[in-house]
């Protein structure tokens, strides 16, 4: 039986086109919530195209079987290489320009909004879902994939987690976010957490509004700002505080008298 896949189709095709292939043996599971909310109206616009790949359809038996024994023993099954490049070499074929493979994994480099966004000035992303006990590590090397993980868990496979990458990526595209600014404020881009935000009723549960914030004062508001985002990422975060004095706060002037970053 030949390869099936499914493509989402767009509405308007625009000048710079985010292609985004997933590799899974659950692809009903997509788009999912990617199919709602900003992602899915960048996905009608046609800012990013989604593409499943269906990995069983690679298997080359009448059960259409993708795993065996893990060599050595062991418990669970393993997903097997060929099958697995079978489906990674179908999306490779079709490429106008190479994207980078990610597999999902929590033995991966954990992820960070700086390599978010490196992907999401690149032309796409092809990502690999693993199930059982993971992927035979011969197509890893063979297939230059590049492992990535989203935290210190393990989930049942990499279907949730690509859509957390692909929500991440995708909503920095140019279009995505309706005020483009309003990412330059968010945790992490600072290399501080987001400051916290309030909105009426001005009283809420005897619970008052920040008066600063009313004040109309801009200053004396981006002031309180930057120092709450200080105090809660010190707080909560010592390890992101650490990386912004590095960054931030030991730094030289210029020839300028201006402070430059690292």
């Amino acid at each position: 039986m030949a390869p099936q896949m499914s493509r989402w189709k767009t509405q308007k095709v625009v000048a710079r086109m985010f292609d985004v292939s997933v590799l899974t043996l659950f692809p009903e599971m997509f788009p999912g919530p990617l199919g709602g909310s900003l992602p899915g109206t960048g996905l009608e616009k046609g800012i990013w195209s989604l593409e499943t790949v269906d990995i069983r359809d690679f298997a080359s038996d009448k059960h259409r079987s993708v795993d065996d024994t893990p060599s050595g023993g062991g418990p669970g099954m393993v997903m097997r290489a060929d099958i697995v490049a079978g489906a990674i070499d179908s999306v490779r074929d079709k490429e106008k320009e190479e994207r980078p493979v990610i597999y999902l994994s929590p033995r991966g480099k954990p992820l960070a909004q700086e390599r978010v966004k490196e992907l999401a000035q690149g032309p796409g992303l092809s990502l690999l879902c693993g199930r059982f006990e993971g992927v035979d590590d011969r197509v890893i090397k063979a297939r230059q994939i590049i492992e990535v993980s989203l935290g210190d868990f393990i989930l049942c496979g990499g279907e949730v987690a690509a859509m957390a990458l692909i929500e991440a990526t995708v909503r920095l595209l140019p279009g995505i976010l309706g005020k483009e600014a309003s990412a330059e404020d968010e945790s992490f881009e600072s290399h501080l957490l987001e400051y916290p935000h309030f909105t009426r009723p001005a009283v809420w549960e005897g619970h008052e509004i920040p008066q600063v914030l009313t004040s109309g004062h801009h200053g004396n508001v981006e002031a309180w700002r930057k120092a709450e985002a200080v105090r809660i990422t010190k707080e909560r975060r010592p390890d992101l505080w650490a990386r912004y004095e590095e960054r931030y706060l030991d730094q030289k002037p210029n020839k300028n008298g201006e402070t430059e970053e690292k």
